[in-house]
């Protein structure tokens, strides 16, 4: 018999309550994969009135993973080190993206420019509609090659960053850390229509520059300068991420991708040119990552695209079973969603 409507809607309020229990109340999971033939210390660095997370750096060696949680609200930074030392009789330091620490942990301190960075504002930050807004930003220059991947989210969820090594194409003006780095021309120059200040802090009056515009054309998905949002901030819904530094070339690629060149005129003039291959996408500076929508595996669509128990459950239409026995199926359902949040808690990836 078809179960009465009052238990029917509880039922479908609650399936729903849980859902939303279990991704805006524990936010989204950071996952950090190392892909460089060296070792990278990230440093995490919360907004004001973000919490802290489980820590502010660490050292991540090549080819392994790391991951944490951060709760809805929470808004920050993450970017990579490289050539740490941190010697146990005293501070140490990094070639690149140093945090001014003196050691492992950054301890509520930023990257010093130049550094690839990973902005995130998970829910909205206030405004936002639930979204997660996040971004690669060049604005402070580059330090190493980095993607921001989302999965189990919905919405566009497009992948964003910079695989192409700008440290081969940067103009000379601009090179430091004996070629280690990529530094902005706000960095380097200090003048107000390189850096949107004063008079030129306004989208109207700061344009982009022709470094900024070198940036921008190999690594077309990334921030090149304070006022290209439109084309560097993108958005996802109950998502989780991953950093990967030194992103590896897609596989169906037929033969390496060729470096982009950078030539300087007589004039001081800076051009690039762009030698991608085709069947690469020109967003990402050479690499095929792309939009990748909401995932298709996640469970919840699984169950409730081919017409499962759980389908019937949430819309009232099973004939077969009673409102008793939909409880005990909302019991499993309960403890279910208790052990993913749990697991994301703790942080391991193995305990469902």
């Amino acid at each position: 018999m078809d179960l009465p409507f009052s238990c029917s809607a509880f039922l479908f309020s609650c399936f729903i309550s849980l859902i939303i229990f279990s991704t805006v109340a524990f936010g989204a999971t950071f996952t950090f994969v190392n892909k460089c033939e060296y070792t990278v210390w990230p440093g995490l660095l919360a907004n004001a009135g973000s919490p802290r997370l489980d820590t502010t750096g660490f050292e991540l060696p090549q080819d392994s993973t790391r991951s944490f949680t951060a709760p809805t609200g929470w808004s920050g930074r993450f970017w990579g080190r490289t050539g740490c030392t941190f010697p146990s009789s005293g501070p140490g330091s990094c070639r690149t993206g140093d945090c001014g620490s003196g050691e492992t942990e950054c301890n509520g301190s930023g990257a010093a420019p130049p550094a690839t960075l990973a902005e995130f504002t998970l829910g909205g930050g206030g405004g936002g509609g639930g979204l997660d807004f996040y971004d690669v930003s060049l604005v402070d220059g580059y330090n190493l090659p980095m993607i921001v991947e989302a999965s189990g989210g919905s919405g566009m969820c497009a992948s964003t960053g910079c695989v192409t090594d700008l440290n081969r194409v940067c103009p000379a003006e601009l090179r430091v850390k004996g070629g280690e780095a990529c530094t902005s021309a706000c960095e380097a120059f200090g003048s107000p229509e390189y850096c949107c200040s004063g008079a030129f802090n306004s989208p109207a009056a700061c344009r982009p520059s022709v470094y900024s515009q070198m940036f921008k054309t190999v690594c077309p998905r990334s921030y090149s300068y304070a006022y290209d949002d439109p084309t560097s901030t993108f958005t996802c819904s109950a998502a989780d991420y991953t950093i990967t530094f030194c992103p590896s070339m897609p596989s169906q690629k037929s033969s390496k991708e060729p470096t982009p060149t950078a030539t300087t005129t007589g004039s001081g003039a800076t051009t690039i040119t762009d030698a991608s291959q085709s069947g690469s996408d020109p967003n990402m500076g050479g690499s095929s990552f792309g939009v990748t929508g909401s995932v298709p595996g996640s469970g919840s669509q699984e169950m409730m695209g081919d017409g499962s128990w759980l389908a019937g459950l949430a819309m009232g239409n099973s004939a077969r079973v009673s409102c008793g026995t939909h409880f005990l199926y909302l019991n499993f359902l309960f403890l279910g969603f208790a052990a993913l949040s749990l697991s994301r808690i703790l942080g391991s990836p193995t305990f469902l």
